[in-house]
């Protein structure tokens, strides 16, 4: 891949793929928005967990929906190397990696692939260093 090409990519976190739809500024995002198969891994408990049966839908329809249009980056053995590192900043940050394991694991996947990674929840993220974060605007929250 391309550094050009690189420099317009970017991978959205879950929570931020969940909220796109009601993302008031698209231009917030990368032009070619990414996302990762721990993304994936996350929302394909959602279907399996809802309460009811409309609830089950829409979380699948979501997961399908991330399946069909987005390139999910793999954890690989780049992004298990990446994670040692991840991890280590996170402690050396005072917060714990285990509770943080999906953000941990996608923060090593963007490590892994030179990528900024795109939130609305920019705090999760903090501490870790080799990380570039984006801040998107939370659609609740007037400021960031």
């Amino acid at each position: 891949m391309s550094a050009a090409a690189k420099q317009h990519q970017g991978i959205l976190d879950t929570s931020t793929l969940i909220l796109l739809s009601r993302l008031a500024d698209a231009r917030a995002l990368p032009a070619e928005p990414l996302i990762t198969t721990v993304t994936l891994a996350e929302l394909s408990v959602g279907p399996l967990v809802a309460a009811d049966r409309d609830e089950r839908a829409a979380r699948q329809a979501r997961l399908q929906q991330a399946e069909a249009d987005f390139v999910a980056l793999p954890f690989d053995a780049a992004a298990a190397r990446a994670f040692g590192r991840v991890a280590a900043s996170l402690r050396a940050a005072g917060r714990k990696p285990a509770a943080r394991a999906y953000d941990a694991m996608i923060a090593a996947t963007a490590v892994a692939n030179r990528l900024p990674l795109y939130t609305c929840n920019p705090v999760d993220f903090a501490g870790i260093e080799e990380l570039e974060v984006v801040a998107v605007p939370h659609p609740d929250h007037t400021e960031q």
